[in-house]
């Protein structure tokens, strides 16, 4: 059973910086491709930003790109966003995804405010 646990959210102030860390289980984590999304109050979850399952190939939401980095650990079964120069527009309930073929596995979610 696939098992995706997200950690680190929290309150942090507009030009903040906060770590994001997703711990997987259940799988071959390192050959999986791994994602992070999130979702805004009133709005459709959105794609943030993914990681290769090997090779390190990442991909960002525009929205995101140069402040946010995707890293894996796949010693650990862990995948961690870091989150700079945050936003009030960050603000959203960030979630931990992979996909086998047409299934989808998510994480519980972790929030993530933005605020001063």
């Amino acid at each position: 059973q696939v098992q995706l646990v997200e950690s680190g959210g929290g309150l942090v102030q507009p030009g903040g910086s906060l770590r994001l860390s997703c711990v997987a289980s259940g799988l071959t984590f390192s050959t999986y491709a791994m994602n992070w999304y999130r979702q805004a109050p009133g709005k459709e979850r959105e794609f943030v930003a993914n990681i290769s399952p090997t090779n390190r190939i990442t991909n960002y939401a525009e929205s995101v790109k140069g402040r946010f980095i995707i890293s894996r650990d796949n010693t650990k079964n862990t995948v961690d966003l870091q989150m700079n120069s945050l936003k009030p527009e960050d603000t959203a309930v960030y979630y931990c995804n992979t996909r086998e073929g047409w299934l989808n596995y998510w994480g519980q979610g972790t929030q993530v405010t933005v605020s001063s």
